[in-house]
């Protein structure tokens, strides 16, 4: 059971994108200008793609969850810890260059582009077919459901090893905000739900996989 209502939640993203105008506009300009950067495939871009998953990341954390969401929910200061926590982690990543963007010839390739067309585009479209009107709906990079299914959607067209530890938070939000989901009648983050069990599935496939591929290619160049 939930500590509010339907109306209520609705009403606080009302009041919270109000209170943060015109960030809605500046979170798609660099949504816009991290996807177009897979196409670069250049440290510096990477760097730029890991940087604004953790702007995104910290934003939440900080101006949703712990400025606004506590306001109806107590639970709303441990998650934004988590969501800073993931923004730091990124942080980190971006510092290393551990991650490498761009669109990998996979077949998940596919989910991933899906995934950050849907956080990007459909999501809001869903929300308003649903009988949401903006303010009153969660919007793209600046609220959780939508930046955890364009992280997914991101950390898919990886094409490097994606750390295990860079998927904890993405799939324990997915699973607390998709079931909220279904409590909440928000058919939009129904799909958050089941991204969190397939997509950790899938990068810990291909893991195994490119490890399995290794000693072949080793072998291949001694020849």
């Amino acid at each position: 059971m939930l500590p509010f209502t339907r109306e209520a939640f609705v009403a606080l993203f009302a009041q919270y994108n109000l209170a943060v105008w015109p960030i809605q506009v500046l979170a798609y300009v660099l949504g816009i200008a991290m996807v177009a950067g897979l196409w670069w495939r250049s440290r510096t871009v990477d760097r730029f793609v890991t940087g604004g998953l953790a702007a995104m990341w910290l934003w939440t954390g900080i101006a949703y969850h712990w400025m606004h969401f506590a306001a109806i929910n107590p639970a709303a200061f441990g998650f934004a810890a988590l969501f800073v926590l993931q923004g730091v982690l990124f942080i980190v990543a971006a510092a290393r260059g551990t991650l490498h963007f761009g669109v990998p010839d996979k077949a998940s390739a596919w989910a991933g582009v899906s995934l950050v067309l849907y956080a990007s585009i459909l999501y809001p479209l869903l929300g308003r077919l649903a009988g949401d009107e903006y303010p009153a709906m969660p919007m793209f990079g600046i609220a959780p459901c939508p930046v955890v299914i364009f992280t997914f959607g991101l950390l898919l067209l990886a094409t490097t090893h994606v750390s295990r530890w860079l998927l904890v938070v993405p799939v324990a939000w997915s699973l607390i905000g998709g079931s909220a989901a279904f409590l909440l009648r928000i058919p939009q983050d129904w799909l958050l739900l089941f991204s969190g069990l397939a997509v950790p599935i899938i990068v810990l496939h291909e893991h195994r996989a490119a490890r399995a591929d290794m000693p072949t290619i080793a072998a291949g160049r001694h020849r």
